[in-house]
Order: structure tokens, then sequence, then C-alpha cells
């Protein structure tokens, strides 16, 4: 079994980091380089920036943010949020990130996928999928943050985004987002098994288990934390030292798990 990873996200607005539930009642919960650090300190595999309020004047803040970020990490840097074009991408690329995440663009624009992966190789294109239940049991897509809804279906989505060059589909559940009552694993486990490329499980994550369930149950490649560690709840090494001991492989190399592996 390959190594799963662990992604802290930082939910960026101006030049903070945010959370809320369900993508509303957002609070202030520190500074995005100094969490970058802390947060690799503990043993995170990776960092992903999303911008969630994508306006025009707070582009280049979140740039400059990752750029200063960038400097200081040694784990790869995911950059998202208002990213339109392929020379939108190719700024967050010279601006540190190592890949780069779009949503509402894509859903607006397919053809966008298409043309970053041509240009700078599918790893480096994530598929930012922002899915929730609706009373028919579907699961919808909804961009612009979570606010519009659209006729697309999350699994057939996922599979046309990695058809059109995604190398990675980051997958939120709105309808578990900061419930931390666990990842939606009927949700990830459908994408998951459905497209050949990295699933990484996001929203809902409480308790170390939850990351265990996602890999496990949910088929996740990847789980994706924020409000727990942000909290202080627990930490990055202590989800990955649960994730150990359930048989999970991965990368060791927070003080309390031993030796990098």
């Amino acid at each position: 079994m390959l190594t799963r990873r662990v992604i802290v996200c930082l939910d960026v607005k101006g030049a903070r980091v945010v959370k809320g539930v369900q993508f509303e009642s957002l609070r202030d919960v520190g500074d995005p380089v100094e969490l970058s650090e802390r947060y690799e300190h503990e043993g995170a595999d990776e960092i992903t920036f999303l911008d969630i309020s994508a306006s025009a004047e707070e582009r280049s803040t979140l740039l400059e943010v990752a750029r200063r970020t960038a400097e200081r990490l040694f784990i790869p840097l995911t950059i998202g949020g208002g990213v339109r074009t392929v020379d939108d991408v190719a700024r967050a690329l010279r601006a540190g990130a190592d890949k780069v995440s779009l949503n509402s663009t894509a859903v607006a624009r397919p053809e966008v996928l298409s043309e970053a992966a041509a240009r700078f190789g599918a790893q480096c294109v994530v598929a930012s999928i922002d899915a929730k239940r609706g009373l028919d049991g579907q699961w919808r897509v909804w961009v612009k943050g979570g606010r519009e809804e659209t006729p697309l279906e999350a699994v057939a989505w996922a599979q046309e985004c990695v058809a059109r060059g995604a190398g990675e589909i980051l997958l939120t559940s709105i309808n578990q987002d900061g419930a931390r009552t666990g990842y939606d694993l009927a949700l990830t486990r459908a994408v998951a098994d459905a497209v050949s490329v990295p699933v990484i499980a996001s929203g809902g994550a409480g308790q170390p288990s939850h990351l265990v369930d996602a890999i496990v149950l949910g088929h996740a490649d990847a789980a994706l934390v924020a409000g727990i560690v942000h909290d202080r709840t627990t930490t990055v090494g202590a989800l990955k030292s649960a994730m150990h001991v359930a048989g999970i492989p991965v990368r060791l190399c927070h003080p309390s798990l031993g030796a990098a592996a």
C-alpha cells in the first residue's frame, strides 16, 4: 500500500486563516505562514491554501502569502481559489505552489483543466469539488464557495475532471464541513472507486479515527484536516500516529513517531 497523506487546509480570507461550518460563520484562526510552519513541524505531508473569497483585491495578497510560505516550507504547497486561467495557474506556480486547485472555473470552462495539464503536467492540476447531498440523495456540485448549486452530479463530474487532465481530486463534503462527525464515507468511496487518480477526503474530521475511516472505508489516498488542528484539539503527529497504529502506512517524521519513513 502506498503511503497515505495528511494534508492541512488553510482557508484564507484577506491575509488571515479562517474556519467556519458548512462554509459559513467564519472566524479568524491565525497567520497562514506561522500555521504552515507549525503544521510542517508536526508532520503534515502537504499544505493547501484556499482563497475562499477569491476577489481581485485579495489575489495579490494570497500570492504574496504563498510566496513567503513556500520560502520557509519543505513540503508541497497547493493554492486554490480565484484561479481562472492558465496564466493564473502559472502565477501560482511561480509564487511557489507545487499544485494548483481549480473549482468554480473548471465547472464554468472545463477546458482549463486540459490546458493546465498540457502546459504544466497533470501532477500540478487538482480538481477541487465541493459536493452536497440533496433531498433526492444525489451529491450535487456547488461552486462559488458553496453558495451556488450546479446540475452536475459529483461522481460523474470527478470522472470528467480526470478525463480532462486533473491529476488529483480534492473532494469536500459541504454537509460534513466543520461538523467534526466524520467524513462522508459514501461520497468519498464512490468518487475514489470511480477515478484513477488520488482522492483527498475533506470535510468532517473530528478525531483520529475519522482519518483512518477515510482511508480504509472511504478508499481515500489522503485526508485533509483544518479545524481540529487549528483549535489544537489534536496535532498532525497524533493523527498520523493513530493511522500508523491502525496499519496505514504514513510518513513518520514527528518526534512522537520516530524517524522519517
